[in-house]
């Protein structure tokens, strides 16, 4: 595959074997990584500079429009976004990771034997309009079916794909994971179980926005009390550099919000 322009915004699109090259003609470029701050305090490309909703504006008004940039995010979604900015803004070479860093660690992992999908998760993945034989893959609106079975509130199912190893940092194409998913369905034991088997606590999704903003935002005390109880940071700002507290959509949520500071 050669590296191409997305035909409506000149954004050039690399998949992960072409980065390397595509870096090693511009040692000077701004490599930008639009993931949340624990997935770049794990790993990231080395001198990059992590975007948290806010520094964008600045690096947009300050680099020269000839500097080369690439950015990447966790799948490839939040890093179009941000390389349309740097397009529009008169930037002339800017690209991004297809698939982003998860794409990126599986191309340099070797592929694991697949296990076997169990009879009665496949016959529900089927159901549910997945493809049986591949328990990763989203379906509708992006969602993978872990964020399905969370939404749903369905434990069993979530134990069974997590048993199988599914990602615990896949998004949709808002940019939330399973954790957002299950909070929405507000079951607390199903929360602690997804932070519990390391789906990311305090992951944001394209706006900016954590899980504990979402309770907070949609008025779940019970939901915004689990989560600060599981370690969830309540100091975290969005990209309108709101917090959970600023969001806070009850007065039960407000005193919850108000405890730790």
């Amino acid at each position: 595959m050669s590296p191409s322009p997305t035909p409506s915004s000149g954004l050039i699109r690399l998949a992960p074997d072409e980065v390397q090259a595509h870096l090693a003609q511009r040692p000077a470029a701004l490599v930008l990584d639009a993931r949340d701050e624990q997935a770049h305090a794990r790993s990231h490309w080395p001198g990059s500079v992590r975007l948290d909703g806010r520094n964008h504006e600045r690096l947009l008004m300050r680099e020269a429009r000839d500097r080369p940039v690439f950015l990447y995010c966790h799948h490839g979604n939040a890093s179009q976004t941000y390389g349309g900015m740097f397009v529009d803004f008169g930037f002339t070479d800017v690209a991004d990771l297809v698939g982003g860093w998860t794409a990126w660690e599986q191309a340099r992992t070797p592929a694991a034997p697949a296990r076997p999908v169990p009879d009665a998760l496949a016959r529900w993945l089927e159901a549910e309009g997945f493809d049986a034989t591949a328990p990763e893959r989203p379906g509708r609106h992006g969602n993978t079916p872990l964020m399905h079975a969370a939404w749903r509130g369905q434990h069993h199912r979530v134990d069974e794909l997590l048993d199988l190893g599914v990602s615990l940092e896949a998004v949709n194409g808002d940019g939330n994971n399973a954790l957002w998913l299950a909070c929405v369905h507000g079951e607390p034991g199903l929360i602690r179980a997804l932070v519990g088997r390391g789906v990311p606590i305090d992951h944001q999704n394209a706006a900016g926005a954590s899980c504990l903003m979402y309770a907070a935002s949609a008025g779940k005390p019970q939901v915004v009390e689990t989560l600060l109880a599981l370690g969830a940071n309540p100091r975290l700002t969005s990209q309108d550099d709101w917090t959970a507290l600023d969001m806070a959509a009850s007065i039960e949520c407000l005193q919850l919000l108000r405890s730790p500071a």
